[in-house]
């Protein structure tokens, strides 16, 4: 693949393993509102994922659609973000990622107006809409979990704890980054890191959580090299279409 359609896989790839994992939820949140909520969350990351799959399809010219391209692929072949495939953890974790992911996509996606790609341009306008709605509601979780009582404050830190040395890995740039930049196709993703501190900190800082310390910790989903919960992830998500190549409703 050419670095346009592994920067646009990279958006597609997050998008349906991030929805993926909040579609876990599905019957298991604490409360029924709650449940239909993140279920919808869940739908809306795969209806962007399907829109970026189509385009990266088309991008690379093989013949390859959207669910080729979401269900026919080897794990090294996903380019999204370690983070988002990790395991759901507790609500806190589930809560305290979707704020953290929504805030960046939302930086992504109003950066990704002015592509060169007249068709990811219009993907990144609709998808904001959705985007701004994600990043509200999960911003008013974790204050309420932050700001709340002594156990879902310790349970949203931990989470916090956990997750926040995976965001390294999304504004480390390479080929695929820059060669993004150059053409207009999108932002090389560390120069959305100063937005995207701007959008999560004054968030964070009224749930009275306190932002741990970078450390050299680098995950490397982005280049194909997952965690160990990728396969187990692929392998429910591929079952069917593996078992019957070419089943269609």
């Amino acid at each position: 693949m050419d670095n346009s359609t592994l920067y646009v896989l990279r958006m597609a790839d997050a998008c349906l393993i991030h929805g993926q994992r909040l579609a876990e939820w599905c019957g298991h949140a604490p409360v029924l509102e709650e449940d239909i909520a993140l279920t919808n969350v869940a739908l809306d990351h795969i209806g962007q994922a399907r829109a970026l799959l189509t385009l990266a399809g088309l991008l690379e010219g093989r013949g390859r659609d959207e669910d080729m391209l979401a269900f026919l692929r080897d794990e090294r072949d996903y380019r999204n973000p370690t983070m988002l495939e990790l395991p759901v953890g507790d609500f806190a974790v589930t809560v305290l990622r979707s704020f953290l992911w929504s805030s960046f996509m939302k930086v992504l996606c109003s950066a990704l107006a002015g592509s060169s790609n007249a068709q990811l341009a219009a993907i990144a306008a609709k998808s904001l809409k959705e985007v701004r709605y994600h990043w509200q509601h999960s911003a008013d979780w974790v204050v309420r979990l932050g700001d709340g009582t002594e156990e879902s404050q310790r349970r949203l830190q931990a989470a916090l704890l956990q997750l926040w040395p995976y965001t390294a890995e999304w504004f480390d740039d390479d080929e695929i980054d820059r060669a993004a930049q150059a053409s207009g196709l999108g932002p090389a993703w560390s120069t959305l890191q100063p937005a995207w501190h701007a959008s999560i900190d004054p968030v964070l800082a009224e749930a009275t959580l306190a932002l741990p310390a970078d450390t050299p910790f680098r995950s490397t989903g982005k280049r194909g090299v997952h965690s160990e919960h990728m396969g187990y992830l692929l392998a429910h998500m591929q079952a069917l279409p593996r078992a019957f190549p070419g089943a269609v409703w």
